[in-house]
């Protein structure tokens, strides 16, 4: 063994210098779009200076009669930069046009040939800023990165699993995991019974995609483990039951938003999100794909295929639960050593906070952090003054399920940037313009969702894309004569594909993180059942487009 990684240690250097060589070569051919960018910067921020701010200011009296000088202000600059990146976007993709895609297929070229996601996204990060600023990218990455850790998006991220990792560690300690793992053991006694009520707990709590992955993973991963289920297996129901479960439920956090994206592009009015998500929810093929899959393979009609059966291969050997590597992604990661659990562990110290983790979520409009926020006030009371832990005992837990995170933080951060950066670059409008060129009314639907599906697999884009792709996707199914619903829903689709599957989706990593098990391995593992559902849906997308418009 250590000759063989003597050997791969040895053809490190020699990759790295073509990768560079490589680089430098992108670096000389590639477009120096400077100028474009300034230039249409300016001519935009000109041209819609004056509309912009009639239209902002006007609305902005209207929703809020009191709203000052300054609110108006920052409303109106927000309104002007978001016109200004949209049209900087379109010029760029114009500019660059197959150079777009050279970033996003280095990254998936790199990681299925090497297995690693780091070192794909940080190098993919290098291409796509040469691609996007030639001789400027030192300042551009700098730039990029700074704006994305500093970015909502980022910071909630790891402030909620931050917390979340700190939750489950004070589950841990206090034994509330332990009487949890006991009981399910006893009630589910062989593993497939434990994994359907893997899934079961997660669609209880569809409400938020986050919410069902980390509290369901950190609640039955153990119990999993018991019935010796490779970690794999674990994840993939969980991620399965995660974001597809969430987008067809019009009360999660999945369905406001998607519903309010539906009526900020004219289906609909205002207050009536839920209404126009459900009109929306019929065509939603993708996530019904998706659990109708992890039906059959819970069922035992779809075995263990592909990776996931060498993950069943591993365990019956004797080998471990987690593949290699996992425990740097482990919330539990150097816990369950190091814990002593209380002597007669009580069961309402794992149900008591969940409950209150869940209702207090619902409580503040399915905000998970509030919820957090809340449940962690609320287990400092109930385990110190249970005597169980002291105030210093819960920080120190706090602080460890943080620390455990650091690798999926870093993993959040290069993949925030790569997105940001492919979207800047224009690779999502240029294959949505690749997509509505020449197509007809039947079949408008189902190439939507597979140019989207693939632009959401390689950048993990869910949410992002409907702020992009449901403006032009919706207009062009109208001027079609497409029920720009049934457009619209494979948009949907598309971006709970790639909330799911993506191999560095913020779903497929904190999966990671709940269920302790190797980013990579996770994903590669479930690509097969992936598949199967991405093929049954565009069947399905198809069959509709010809029985509607053919």
């Amino acid at each position: 063994m250590s000759t063989i990684n003597s050997l791969k240690n040895k053809k490190y250097p020699v990759i790295y210098l073509l990768i560079i060589v490589g680089f430098l070569v992108v670096g000389l051919l590639v477009p120096d779009v400077y100028e474009i960018r300034e230039e249409v910067s300016f001519a935009t921020r000109e041209e819609i200076r004056e509309e912009i701010t009639a239209e902002v200011t006007e609305y902005m009296l209207y929703e809020d009669p009191y709203a000052t000088q300054e609110d108006i202000l920052y409303a109106v600059v927000e309104a002007i930069e978001e016109e200004v990146a949209a049209a900087v976007t379109d010029a760029l993709s114009a500019a660059l046009g197959l150079w777009v895609l050279v970033p996003a297929a280095f990254l998936i070229t790199y990681i299925m040939i090497t297995k690693r996601i780091i070192e794909g996204l940080a190098l993919s990060l290098v291409l796509g800023v040469i691609v996007g600023y030639k001789g400027d990218f030192f300042a551009a990455l700098n730039d990029i990165m700074f704006e994305t850790q500093v970015g909502e998006d980022l910071v909630w991220l790891i402030l909620v699993c931050g917390m979340m990792s700190g939750f489950v560690c004070l589950l841990e300690k206090t034994g509330g995991g332990f009487a949890f793992a006991r009981l399910a053991a006893r009630i589910a006694k062989t593993a497939r019974p434990t994994l359907i009520t893997t899934a079961l707990c997660s669609l209880l709590l569809s409400l938020d995609d986050y919410l069902a992955i980390l509290t369901t993973g950190s609640a039955m991963t153990p119990v999993n483990d018991r019935n010796k289920t490779p970690r794999e297996m674990t994840a993939y129901v969980i991620d399965a039951m995660g974001a597809p479960a969430s987008g067809l439920n019009p009360i999660s956090t999945w369905g406001a938003f998607i519903g309010l994206m539906l009526v900020s592009n004219g289906l609909g009015e205002s207050g009536g999100e839920i209404l126009s998500f459900l009109q929306v929810l019929p065509f939603t093929f993708y996530p019904m794909a998706t659990m109708i899959v992890l039906i059959l393979v819970l069922a035992g009609i779809i075995p263990a295929i592909g990776p996931m059966r060498g993950a069943y291969k591993r365990v019956a050997q004797g080998g471990p639960l987690a593949p290699p590597g996992s425990e740097r992604y482990d919330i539990r990661q150097g816990g369950d050593a190091d814990i002593e659990t209380p002597e007669n562990p009580k069961l309402y110290n794992f149900f008591v906070p969940i409950f209150v983790l869940i209702g207090t979520t619902i409580f503040f409009e399915f905000d998970l952090m509030m919820g957090v926020i809340a449940t962690l006030g609320f287990c400092f009371v109930f385990f110190v003054f249970q005597g169980i832990l002291g105030p210093m005992e819960f920080v120190d837990e706090l602080i460890r399920g943080i620390k455990n995170l650091a690798m999926i933080f870093v993993f959040c951060l290069l993949g925030f940037s790569f997105a940001a950066l492919v979207n800047e670059i224009g690779f999502v409008q240029f294959f949505i313009e690749l997509a509505v060129q020449n197509l007809t009314a039947p079949i408008l639907a189902p190439v939507l969702f597979i140019v989207l599906a693939a632009v959401a697999f390689v950048t993990a884009e869910d949410w992002g894309l409907y702020i992009i792709a449901l403006p032009i996707a919706i207009p062009v199914a109208i001027h079609m004569g497409v029920n720009p619903y049934f457009a619209a829903s494979a948009v949907v689709s598309a971006g709970i594909l790639g909330s799911h599957a993506a191999f560095f989706s913020d779903s497929t990593m904190i999966t990671s993180a709940a269920t302790g098990c190797d980013t990579f391995r996770h994903g590669i593992t479930q690509l097969p059942y992936v598949i199967i559902g991405v093929v049954l849906t565009t069947i399905a997308y198809f069959v509709a487009g010809f029985v509607m418009y053919g």
